[in-house]
């Protein structure tokens, strides 16, 4: 049954007032004819037959001659849907369209219909979100406030390959990120700040691994200092197509405060072409989802025999008490190594249904792990005691409820802007199943690769993505604030709990926020958001 808005609940915002304007001086006036252009041929249809085809897969006589563009998977994006809760959806569209992806997002159609000016793509996503409860192409069409449309159809193919609507549904809740997860104004006041460098001096050194068994090598940078023998181990992991100094100032910021840091690096195993290429047919061998989480354990057991041979690093590698911190891939390393069961049978229904905008690039990787003969495995390693998992591409592997097996606290970053592990789809969802305790780390307005050491990534991960990734010195706010939580999180293992405690607060984060990067510290969700995260979940 559809619901509509009533004019009563609609604040009279720019986007408002502007579809108020045009449906109130034209009420008749909508899209019924498309003017198709494919090279040298142009053809007018009506919108009726493409909306045929969407609902039935039939393609009728006028569509003919782009019958070998209409596929599955095109007529799939025609009726993919971006539900909008009732209650939120006009504020949720207003923020869409008004932000920075919503305008490129817009830009990016026009170049397939350029007749279409900005302020009329708007109205018509504005009032088929108004009209409808929600959004899908046929909707936003028949709803632009002109008699017809003409479209580039090579271009309008091009472009829909880099859209999905798990990115969007998070822009969509950006702005309602922002106000809800803030704390308010109070001022956060505390003895000493855990951001900043300890007072030890940081050693470092390179190893290499090699798992003669399954013919792995595997490099691992070292950071120790002097003190506290008996501190958490920590182990950093990084992502797809990313080295081992990807978070060397984490790295180094945690050895000055007395734990000592092993950052490994996994063999580069990609198959056919790479993230930048957009090739989501097999981006990794299926056995990576095994052998990473593995390769970790393997190396605890080498470090546990490090600890007990003479040398620099005898006595520094407490491997019963082990934090593992994973940037993208290696954020589903942590959580598999922490309990999560992977669930296989969940992840090839996902990826033998869902069509083009309902996948991101982290739900590509993780269809990769299709051909495990598993249904349900579990990697779970009791010495890893705590999780942080930075941007983790979590969204399909471990299905509905996974997740809920965790055993260990856990510390989640989502970045809003986000375009490669979308917020929405790998964190926000995956962060209501997690067992307590639990934080979220929000970052509004960053991106993928935000967390990254500026001198030390260059990975082809960075290219081919829908926004321009942030990073460099305009992030340091948000890696200060990495640095800080993530060791007041491990020292939760250790008797200075209490002292650390206060900076895992939202009073903290905000301390450290800017009016263009605010940053949000929480335990839990508001109401209103998990409300609108489960409904958006079942479309």
């Amino acid at each position: 049954m559809k619901r509509y808005f009533s004019w009563k609940t609609i604040g009279f915002g720019f986007i408002g007032g502007l579809a108020l304007a045009v449906a109130g001086a034209s009420p008749s006036l909508a899209a019924e004819r498309l003017n198709l252009r494919l090279g040298p041929f142009e053809q007018s249809i009506a919108v009726s037959d493409l909306e045929k085809f969407a609902k039935t897969g039939e393609i009728p006589s006028t569509l003919q001659l782009y019958s070998a563009l209409l596929t599955p998977d095109f007529r799939r994006a025609l009726n993919s849907r971006l539900q909008l809760d009732p209650n939120l959806g006009t504020q949720i569209m207003e923020d869409l369209l008004k932000s920075p992806s919503g305008r490129q997002v817009l830009d990016s159609i026009r170049q397939a219909a350029p007749g279409l000016s900005v302020e009329t793509l708007q109205a018509g996503f504005w009032l088929a979100a108004r009209q409808a409860n929600g959004l899908d192409a046929i909707g936003v069409l028949k709803a632009i406030p002109q008699d017809s449309v003409t479209v580039d159809v090579t271009q309008a193919v091009g472009i829909a390959s880099q859209l999905n609507f798990s990115y969007w549904k998070t822009q969509g809740i950006r702005s309602l990120l922002e106000r809800s997860l803030d704390p308010g104004s109070s001022t956060f006041r505390a003895s000493f700040d855990p951001s900043i460098a300890g007072a030890q001096q940081v050693e470092e050194d390179s190893l290499l691994f090699i798992d003669e068994k399954r013919n792995r090598r595997l490099p691992v940078d070292f950071y120790w200092s002097a003190a506290n023998p008996q501190a958490p181990l920590v182990v950093i992991t990084p992502g797809f197509e990313a080295n081992r100094k990807f978070l060397a100032y984490l790295a180094r910021h945690l050895a000055s405060h007395g734990l000592t840091v092993a950052a490994i690096e996994h063999p580069f195993l990609a198959r056919a072409g790479s993230l930048s290429a957009l090739n989501p047919d097999r981006l990794i061998p299926a056995s990576e989802f095994i052998d990473r989480p593995k390769d970790i354990q393997f190396l605890l057991d080498r470090f546990a025999e490090l600890n007990q041979q003479p040398g620099a690093l005898q006595g520094k590698l407490n491997t019963q008490q082990v934090t593992v911190i994973g940037h993208s891939l290696g954020g589903y390393e942590a959580l598999a190594l922490a309990g999560a069961e992977l669930r296989f049978d969940e992840l090839r229904e996902y990826c033998r249904t869902s069509g083009l905008l309902d996948r991101v690039p982290a739900d590509w990787l993780q269809c990769a792990a299709t051909e495990r003969p598993e249904n349900r495995l579990s990697l779970r390693d009791p010495r890893v005691a705590q999780a942080i998992a930075l941007n983790p591409a979590i969204g399909q592997i471990f299905g509905k409820s996974g997740l809920k097996s965790v055993a260990t606290p856990t510390l989640i970053l989502t970045s809003t802007d986000d375009t490669l592990a979308p917020a929405f789809s790998q964190q926000l969802q995956p962060f209501l199943q997690l067992p307590t305790p639990k934080y979220l780390l929000t970052a509004i307005g960053t991106t993928h690769l935000s967390v990254s050491d500026p001198g030390n990534f260059s990975g082809a991960v960075a290219q081919g993505t829908l926004v321009k990734e942030r990073k460099g010195e305009e992030m340091e706010p948000l890696r200060r604030l990495l640095q800080g939580v993530s060791l007041a999180f491990i020292k939760q293992a250790t008797p200075e709990a209490k002292t650390y405690q206060p900076f895992l607060s939202p009073g903290y984060a905000r301390s450290l926020s800017k009016p263009d990067l605010p940053l949000r510290l929480n335990t839990e969700l508001p109401t209103n958001l998990t409300r609108w995260l489960s409904l958006a979940a079942m479309f």
